[in-house]
């Protein structure tokens, strides 16, 4: 979609220094929307905007921030306030799933984990959504997972989480759809990117076929298409879909048997 109608907006993407955050940069900036980065890794961030402000003659604006710290997001807000910087799109694609069980965990890490997938894209919708409505149009991605369906791992809060943001946007989008703000939830399965490497599981899902995995680029390309058509739940390739439809119908014993078992599907 390269519509005249994107021109001159700005899209904040957060995760954005690699991954489906970088790919969602790209797709946006193809599409002739300015860019808001937001990532801890600076030198990520300049690197990929530079690589924008060269393909596609865009306006590319960072911001390093740590989405974790007190205020964060507020601090954002106000920046780009002060900037007069509108965010007519927001993705909200930062996140990581810790690799231990709920009891192996220290209470700080399991915080911050639910901060970053939970209150951070809530808080962020919540901030950026009236200047949208106010300005009568609007998108917002916020990345779920096929997780969010799945059956549940021992002392996991990565699929509760990924579960509020799926009904979250749903509910956002019940609200916002009058004020044509498009809310979607993007839900993708394994994904390449560094995503299971932070987690430092790449070596244990390394015996999962290739055709199980898709890239970062179409993942993105995706999930705008499915944004600026109006869908609200977004399921990427054919095969998560077929699992989501499973999940679905399977019963609650056989996702707990699945779950105490440990079977990546």
């Amino acid at each position: 979609m390269n519509d005249s109608s994107t021109e001159n907006k700005t899209v904040l993407i957060t995760g954005a220094s690699s991954g489906i955050g970088a790919a969602f940069a790209r797709v946006f900036a193809s599409n002739n929307f300015d860019t808001v980065l937001v990532a801890r890794r600076k030198d990520r961030l300049d690197s990929l905007a530079s690589e924008l402000s060269r393909s596609y003659g865009n306006k590319n604006t960072i911001l390093s921030a740590d989405l974790n710290t007190p205020d964060a997001v507020e601090s954002i807000y106000n920046r780009l306030n002060e900037m007069n910087i509108s965010i007519d799109a927001l993705v909200n694609n930062a996140g990581y799933a810790l690799p231990k069980p709920f009891m192996a965990g220290t209470w700080e890490e399991h915080s911050s984990m639910i901060n970053l997938l939970v209150t951070v894209p809530t808080e962020l919708c919540h901030r950026f959504a009236p200047g949208m409505k106010e300005r009568g149009e609007g998108w917002i991605i916020n990345v779920s997972s096929i997780a969010a369906f799945a059956p549940e791992f021992p002392g996991s809060l990565y699929n509760a989480a990924k579960s509020f943001v799926l009904h979250m946007t749903e509910a956002l989008d019940l609200e916002l759809r009058p004020s044509n703000i498009k809310c979607l939830s993007l839900c993708p399965g394994l994904t390449s990117s560094e995503f299971h490497e932070t987690m430092g599981v790449k070596e244990f899902l390394s015996y999962i076929p290739k055709w199980r995995w898709m890239d970062s680029d179409t993942v993105a390309k995706q999930g705008f298409d499915a944004v600026m058509k109006g869908e609200h739940i977004y399921i990427n390739g054919r095969v998560n879909r077929a699992l989501v439809n499973a999940f679905k119908v399977m019963p609650n014993k056989v996702k707990y048997f699945i779950g105490k078992k440990q079977i990546i599907l």
